[in-house]
């Protein structure tokens, strides 16, 4: 899966996945008028997250849909999360959920059913929120990861553990210097360098990627130096204070490596001073056009 995707972001010559973390406080007032329940924001949601992905399907190679702003409407909302994904699918793009999904091992089983694998009911075979990646926590150890490597294998997908995350209380636990003088994030690295050792496709990358934020560059650049077949998903750029220039560490010398992670300066680009006048989606796909121009300048200069 993974070489799948970098051959998706090489013929789009864009290193961008969208961030569909869609609340219903991001919608024009226009589509929100009205709605008082849940079931009328989850329409509302898809309907705009359909309008987005048909103004970017063709300039970017893919999405990440993030549950918890789906999980917060309910049941109705999980029914918007799944419809988003699989339209999104239907357009041509990767389908990232970020779920960032674990546990002890039998559960752990069961959600990567739910997001990679397939459930059999009455001798029937179903997927329930099937993805092309999935996001996952490490930090329960190896058998919670297990079963997200057994589906992958079978199912041609893919994951991305969580190694250095992008948010500023990460180094709480996360930088802790062990014993043998390496950070709690490089021995993570090291172990997700292992999980991903029988899944290396031929652009020298596994199945099991890493979770890296561009909000810490300097770790990230230790983390490219020590895990040369893990592929980075990089959240933090825009919003959360990441830049272009931060990130070009996460990437190789070809300009692989990784793909980076914008929401709400997609999401929200209509209510930005430079986009004014735009309508959402034709300010989301001037964002994404922006957010290229301004990857390729600093991964390859």
């Amino acid at each position: 899966m993974i070489d799948k995707l970098i051959e998706k972001i090489e013929q789009k010559q864009n290193p961008t996945v969208v961030g569909l973390d869609t609340s219903f406080d991001y919608l024009p007032d226009e589509m929100r008028e009205g709605v008082n329940n849940f079931a009328g924001a989850a329409d509302a949601i898809v309907a705009f997250n359909k309008k987005l992905v048909d103004a970017v399907a063709d300039i970017v190679p893919a999405v990440k849909v993030q549950i918890a702003y789906y999980e917060m409407y309910g049941v109705e909302g999980m029914r918007a999360f799944y419809d988003t994904c699989r339209y999104a699918e239907s357009k041509g793009l990767i389908v990232m959920a970020d779920a960032k999904r674990n546990d002890i091992g039998a559960t752990a089983e069961c959600y990567a059913k739910a997001y990679l694998g397939e459930t059999v009911v009455g001798g029937k075979t179903y997927t329930a929120f099937d993805s092309h990646f999935l996001t996952v926590n490490g930090y329960l150890g190896s058998d919670g990861i297990k079963p997200f490597l057994g589906w992958m294998q079978k199912r041609d997908k893919g994951i991305f553990v969580l190694v250095k995350t992008s948010n500023k209380s990460s180094g709480e636990l996360q930088d802790m210097k062990l014993e043998n003088g390496k950070t709690v994030y490089e021995y993570m690295g090291a172990l997700v360098e292992e999980w991903g050792k029988d899944s290396i496709g031929k652009y020298g990358y596994s199945d099991v990627g890493a979770v890296v934020g561009a909000t810490h560059p300097v770790q990230a650049e230790i983390l490219r130096r020590e895990m040369p077949h893990t592929f980075f998903l990089i959240p933090g750029y825009g919003a959360q204070g990441g830049t272009a220039d931060d990130l070009k560490v996460c990437f190789d010398k070809n300009g692989r490596g990784g793909i980076v992670n914008s929401s709400r300066g997609i999401l929200c680009a209509y209510r930005q001073e430079k986009y004014k006048g735009l309508s959402f989606d034709e300010a989301a796909r001037k964002a994404c056009e922006d957010m290229k121009a301004d990857l390729n300048r600093a991964i390859f200069g």
